[in-house]
């Protein structure tokens, strides 16, 4: 039996500068961290007295014979790329409902990743953990996804991610002070607005617009390097990092059509005349988690006037993907 847990992240600045469409091409950036709030993957090898091969459960139950009967595409393609023979029982929970802007799918294939390299009595390092699973997600699932939410899963923490033309990811971790990296914590509000959407549908349009969207994408990249001045500086004010959240929403809101909808303007709009300094939507955009920075004094009155969704207390991670529970079964 293996328990594995990788963490959800949130996203600063930089955002859909980790396009490979995009880095490839200009280089990208992003700052951001891994939260409290994780992806678990219980895994063991299956009893031969069932008469299906494998067993995955999660929002639905697959019993299946083969990997090409999987429908679920992080499982049937990382046990292939894995090279898994043997029968499996699967399990996914979560802190954090899918298709919700925090790296849920990146963080479920690089959870079952380690997994099943556990399982095989192997260890992966942090850096082939994240291209490993970046090459599952981009080459052999197909999806619409950017770089920076595997290798926070993987890493954990802090980090500003570099993301070169050549193709190399490269995560340097952010060092703050742990009182002042629990007064800059405090300032941030996360709320849930309830939609979920498929953030793949969402990053293709993004993506076929890249060229369209150059200026603002280097702008947004731009600001990596402004927030990193902030959050090292010997000033304790950090409140430039709100507005700063405010300016990089209002690129984001251009990036794609289908980035926000009326609700979620009518969020911001809200949480902005009841205090707020700034913030943005997380991921993809259109529905998912809002990240608000708030004064301490007015959080009370931003909570009231936001009632209606739900208010999620959070802190970092700095622990990455991990095992927590390692029994393994010998023949």
């Amino acid at each position: 039996m293996i328990v594995t847990r990788a963490p959800h992240r949130i996203s600063f600045f930089g955002g859909g500068t980790d396009y490979p469409s995009y880095y490839l091409e200009h280089g990208g950036k992003v700052i951001g961290g891994a939260i409290d709030k994780y992806c678990y993957i219980t895994c063991r090898e299956l009893p031969p007295f069932f008469e299906h091969k494998h067993r995955i459960v999660y929002s639905r139950i697959e019993n299946v014979n083969c990997l090409d009967e999987i429908v679920h595409p992080s499982v049937r393609e990382t046990m292939r790329y894995m090279g898994v023979t043997t029968g499996l029982e699967i399990h996914h929970d979560g802190d954090i409902p899918a298709r919700s802007g925090m790296g849920s799918s990146s963080a479920f294939t690089v959870c079952l990743l380690k997994t099943l390299y556990a399982l095989q009595g192997r260890i992966i390092s942090r850096e082939n953990l994240y291209k490993e699973a970046i090459y599952i997600e981009q080459e052999l699932i197909k999806e619409n996804v950017g770089s920076q939410d595997q290798t926070f899963a993987a890493c954990g923490g802090l980090n500003v991610i570099e993301f070169m033309q050549n193709g190399q990811i490269i995560a340097h971790p952010l060092v703050m002070a742990p009182e002042r990296l629990k007064r800059f914590k405090g300032k941030l509000m996360l709320f849930f607005s309830g939609i979920s959407r498929f953030a793949s549908d969402i990053a293709k349009e993004q993506i076929d617009n890249t060229h369209k969207n150059l200026d603002s994408l280097s702008a947004m990249k731009g600001l990596v390097d402004d927030a990193y001045g902030i959050l090292t500086s010997p000033h304790d004010n950090f409140d430039e990092f709100g507005r700063l959240l405010h300016e990089t929403w209002q690129y984001k809101r251009g990036l794609s059509r289908q980035m926000s909808t009326s609700e979620i303007d009518c969020m911001y709009e809200t949480a902005m005349k009841h205090g707020a300094i700034g913030g943005k939507l997380l991921g993809a955009g259109g529905g998912g988690f809002m990240l608000l920075y708030v004064p301490e004094e007015r959080q009370a009155e931003v909570r009231r006037a936001l009632g209606s969704y739900l208010y999620i207390p959070f802190d970092f991670d700095f622990s990455g993907a991990q095992i927590v529970v390692y029994k393994p079964s010998f023949q």
